[in-house]
């Protein structure tokens, strides 16, 4: 009897496919959310960096729509270290398991004004 119950390997499929299916769907979810990430970072990326020249240079108007455009999700920090305007931007980019991760991208630009102009 013990013998025959060796012998037959019906099922195995079935258990391994059930094993390793999660696994599978687990790193799935885990490359996609990073892409998630890291094109929500380099949208940050650019939009600081843009910001940080419009305001560096006077546009503020300019600048503001830049900051509307990104939604109320995102922080702004600003900064101004010598001859240069830092811009900060902190974001918490998507809902669930992910709420708990912040993306945070700095740029800074020289400022411009009537004066630096000879």
């Amino acid at each position: 009897m013990f013998a025959a119950l060796r012998v037959d390997e019906r099922g195995t499929v079935t258990a391994e496919f059930a094993i390793v299916v999660p696994a599978v769907l687990a790193v799935l979810a885990l490359v996609v959310a990073g892409i998630y990430l890291a094109a929500h970072r380099i949208t940050l990326v650019s939009v600081a960096g843009e910001i940080a020249r419009h305001e560096a240079r006077g546009d503020v108007d300019i600048a503001q729509q830049s900051v509307a455009a990104l939604g109320g999700r995102v922080e702004v920090a600003r900064a101004d270290e010598g001859a240069l305007h830092c811009v900060t931007l902190r974001s918490r980019p998507a809902r669930g398991p992910l709420a708990h991760v912040t993306v945070e991208s700095r740029a800074c630009a020289a400022r411009t004004g009537e004066g630096d102009l000879q």
